[in-house]
């Protein structure tokens, strides 16, 4: 037996064991976002033009910064709905749209779904395109199955593409964008609730919920 062996194992397992701790440290070490529970613009500006279901006045508020594109937003999407089954009037969504560079049709698919909102279907689509992730995501040209999507959910087509590229859907874009720099939001998806964030090993439906529970069960401050 080669003597050097188990030299050669302990000196192996101690290099995993640094690599595992400092994975561990810069998990740990990652900062947690705040901010305010109201996802609007400050004070004396015009309201933002926001997507959001649920009571404006929902003691919960859940921020959500999300990329179409984006396998782990797509797997919340559901998750989320369930939320707003679940909690009802106690709960109000924000959905901010940051698609990625990285991804090569997530502005198109933000451009559908916004489109698709001027026409009063934007969680509709949102649904839709998130259930349909893996068929469009891999598409030469996704702008045809956006606009059947449009057409399954009985919209204006003629509209929906000239809005798609039109200022209105452009500024929701830039607002969100500018939402997201604001609050030093890098990735997706990064969620917030009651203006806390949603981090680390607790970005699960569960510990979303839990978040959300705890807000709910927080004290008003007097």
């Amino acid at each position: 037996m080669n003597r050097s062996l188990p030299i050669i194992i302990v000196a192996i397992v101690a290099v995993v064991a640094i690599g595992s701790g400092v994975v561990l440290y810069r998990a740990k070490s990652q900062p947690v976002l705040t901010a305010p529970k109201e996802a609007s613009s400050p004070a004396g500006k015009a309201a933002e033009p926001i997507q959001s279901r649920g009571p404006a006045g929902a003691p919960v508020t859940l921020e959500e910064f999300g990329d179409f594109q984006c396998p782990p937003c797509g797997r919340f999407s559901e998750p989320i709905n369930e939320m707003a089954r679940a909690y009802k009037e106690k709960l109000r969504i924000v959905f901010r749209e940051m698609p990625l560079p990285m991804h090569q049709h997530a502005r198109l698919a933000a451009e559908a779904a916004e489109a698709a909102g001027l026409q009063n279907k934007f969680w509709q689509m949102h649904d839709l395109i998130y259930r349909e992730q893996a068929q469009w995501s891999t598409a030469t040209d996704a702008h045809v199955i956006f606009n059947s999507y449009a057409g399954v959910l009985g919209l204006d087509l003629t509209r929906f593409n000239k809005d798609m590229s039109g200022p209105q859907v452009q500024e929701r874009l830039a607002v969100d964008a500018a939402r997201a720099k604001e609050l030093g939001v890098t990735n997706t998806p990064t969620i917030f609730v009651n203006g806390t964030q949603v981090a680390g090993t607790s970005l699960n439906p569960g510990g979303v919920r839990a978040a959300i529970d705890a807000a709910l069960n927080q004290k008003p401050q007097k």
